[in-house]
């Protein structure tokens, strides 16, 4: 995936300044900054929940597309995780991660209901299939946004704030699943407060300041040895504490 100058606004604001990141197959990029510097913007154009005012995302070698039937198939190859569940509240889990694949990817109901266990129990909750989101806590419930969002196969992930809704120990057991996807050569972009995953978990870090992306590094020179002095700035009042 590649961006190239990608710039977009909020009526005066502007929020993303020149983005140019690209991230290889495999690769686990995380996208750390201030808040307010753009970073949940980024992941929504890259998925196109926003579109961008200038420059170019492309995908697989190829553009976003502008709607219709491209965009939906689009959507279906970028997987999201956002800071909130949004898992269908009448819903089963079980029912939860079979939508995508019966609905848009026309897979026979049974094939993806095997499909769906099997990754309710890579996420470890399969014990789960049957409760409706209410009866989850929040770390089940975001385990069971993860599964539904690769129950549709994407060829990248994004990862919206994923635990900052969540209680410390719940934090734990998704960031466990997200290293685990990082070790199976999942592509990720992730976008997050956890500098611990950042560190084990990432091949490169992201810094990004007032909509642009300062500073792109791998985590060991990252934290050790940051370029930039508001890099430099970030982590020591993050890592003060």
């Amino acid at each position: 995936m590649v961006l190239d100058k990608v710039n977009k606004w909020f009526d005066q604001l502007h929020v993303l300044r020149d983005i140019d990141l690209s991230v290889g197959s495999g690769e686990v990029v995380v996208v750390i900054g201030p808040s307010g510097s753009g970073k949940s913007t980024l992941c929504r154009c890259i998925n196109r929940l926003e579109a961008i005012d200038s420059g170019t995302i492309l995908i697989d070698g190829a553009p976003l597309p502008e709607e219709g039937k491209e965009l939906a198939r689009l959507r279906a190859q970028v997987g999201m995780v956002f800071q909130s569940f949004n898992l269908f509240a009448h819903k089963t889990v079980l029912q939860n991660v079979t939508l995508g694949p019966v609905k848009v990817l026309r897979e026979p109901k049974a094939r993806a209901r095997d499909q769906a266990m099997e990754l309710l129990e890579r996420v470890g909750i399969a014990d789960k299939a049957g409760r409706y989101p209410a009866e989850l806590s929040g770390g089940q419930q975001q385990r069971a946004a993860i599964a539904r969002a690769l129950a549709m196969q994407p060829k990248l992930m994004l990862f919206d704030e994923p635990t900052s809704a969540l209680d410390p120990e719940m934090i734990a057991e998704v960031l466990d699943v997200m290293v685990s996807l990082a070790d199976e050569g999942t592509t990720m972009i992730v976008v997050t407060h956890e500098m611990g995953f950042a560190r084990s978990a990432a091949q490169r870090v992201a810094f990004m300041d007032q909509g642009r992306i300062v500073e792109v590094a791998a985590p060991q020179r990252f934290f050790s040895d940051p370029e930039t002095d508001r890099a430099r700035e970030f982590l020591s009042k993050i890592l003060a504490h």
